[in-house]
């Protein structure tokens, strides 16, 4: 029997398709993710010929020279804006083998099934393949997170989605049947001089609550939560979020990769690598 989900797929599409048109101005989170991938691809010294962008948003993934690319998205207006195809990432449509690239900056924390999702974009790359993937998680919006609980008082209630953290993340492109994992992170802190002008980005990059169950946030916690964000400021008015981006790496599994050397195989052993040496 299937988990239920605890994102509302319907809200996660209506949250997309109201940020499309101002999304421009609250890109920043997914442009440092953008360039972090490109970092880690342009180490990767080999050619690609059929790319997915999962996650599309306004398509500014520039894929490699001579690449084919697909965008996909969550959302129907950035998907219709990119010439790409709408749908959730755990319910991909492609064809098994069908790219040799797949990116996926921005989208994956708040996906029904993250591990079926990693799954199916294994599923979806030929033998050694590359996956190139990052999304806000850690302790990100700490700030955010304490200003709300403490203005609920004794009955808060969850506003924002549970997050991956590093070593979960890494955990989790092994258990995908990902090869050669790597999951390491970024921290970005921003500074906002205003609690609104926080949550204006939020929903902007479409990440304002989507959970299954969500209740209103009442004008009167809304207000002890932006004056407790004002009263954390630095000297100069501003107050510190913090977002953690994890990046993630793997491989399609091919018989080709290097593989690990099999447990007992080594020529000496450690103790006799520590021994102090004799007179």
């Amino acid at each position: 029997m299937a988990s239920p989900d605890i994102f509302d797929r319907a809200a996660r599409r209506a949250r997309r398709d109201r940020a499309a048109g101002g999304y421009a101005g609250h890109d920043f989170l997914r442009a440092a993710m953008i360039e972090g991938i490109v970092d880690r691809l342009g180490a990767v010294k080999r050619d690609f010929t059929d790319v997915l962008d999962l996650g599309c948003f306004d398509a500014s993934f520039v894929p490699p020279v001579g690449a084919r690319v697909a965008r996909f998205d969550p959302g129907f207006a950035f998907a219709r804006a990119a010439g790409g195809v709408q749908g959730d990432e755990d319910r991909l449509p492609f064809a098994d083998g069908a790219f040799d690239l797949v990116v996926a900056a921005g989208t994956l924390d708040s996906v029904g099934d993250l591990p079926g999702a990693l799954t199916l974009i294994r599923r979806t790359l030929r033998p050694d393949g590359l996956f190139l993937g990052a999304f806000v998680g850690g302790s990100s919006l700490s700030t955010l997170r304490a200003v709300l609980r403490d203005a609920e008082g004794e009955r808060p209630v969850a506003r924002l989605h549970p997050q991956v953290d590093l070593r979960s993340a890494g955990d989790l492109l092994v258990r995908a049947g990902l090869t050669l994992p790597v999951a390491d992170s970024e921290t970005l802190t921003v500074r906002y001089g205003a609690f609104g002008r926080l949550l204006d980005d939020l929903r902007g990059m479409a990440a304002s609550n989507t959970l299954a169950t969500r209740h209103p946030l009442r004008r009167d916690v809304l207000a002890c939560a932006a004056a407790d964000f004002a009263a954390r400021a630095a000297p100069d008015g501003r107050t510190a979020e913090r977002f953690d981006l994890i990046f993630l790496t793997g491989w399609s599994p091919s018989p080709d990769q290097p593989k690990p050397a099999r447990r007992g195989s080594a020529g000496a052993s450690l103790a006799a690598a520590l021994r102090p040496p004799t007179a």
